[in-house]
């Protein structure tokens, strides 16, 4: 038996706010959204199919020192595409974790970008190539896993 994730679902305090960004940045859909009284959510991805759902349940900022989530990922095919998509996420002035495009690790061929959605959960989008000769922030371990 092989698993694929199915989709996220993500807590956020402003369920119109996180739409917006999520659609901007991923150019996602919404495929079905619920805004009466306390079941506000929003489940949004392409061609019908849900990738993140958005559930209005939170106060506060993301706690990345809880158990839980450490990030999400998402992974476009070239560097060119983490390019532009870094470009709308200064638009909307996101705190980055990092300056620029990183590689994954010192040495290798994938990277991205990392930054924070607007109730500080921390998002990466990369490419699989296309970040040789970078510098990579954590030089002897994954990237990812220290932002």
């Amino acid at each position: 038996m092989r698993f694929q994730i199915g989709h996220a679902g993500l807590n956020v305090t402003d369920l119109e706010r996180a739409i917006r960004f999520y659609v901007r940045v991923f150019e996602f859909e919404v495929i079905r959204e619920s805004t009466e009284g306390d079941r506000r959510y929003a489940s949004l991805g392409y061609d019908g199919g849900t990738m993140v759902t958005l559930w209005e349940q939170s106060e506060g900022r993301f706690a990345t020192g809880s158990p839980g989530l450490h990030h999400l990922a998402f992974q476009l095919p070239d560097m060119d595409a983490v390019r532009r998509a870094e470009a709308t996420l200064r638009e909307l002035r996101v705190r980055f974790a990092y300056e620029g495009i990183v590689p994954h690790g010192q040495g290798r061929q994938s990277g991205g970008v990392f930054f924070e959605d607007p109730d500080g959960i921390r998002v990466e989008i990369s490419a699989p190539s296309g970040a040789e000769g970078l510098t990579a922030p954590v030089a002897d371990a994954p990237t990812c896993g220290f932002f």
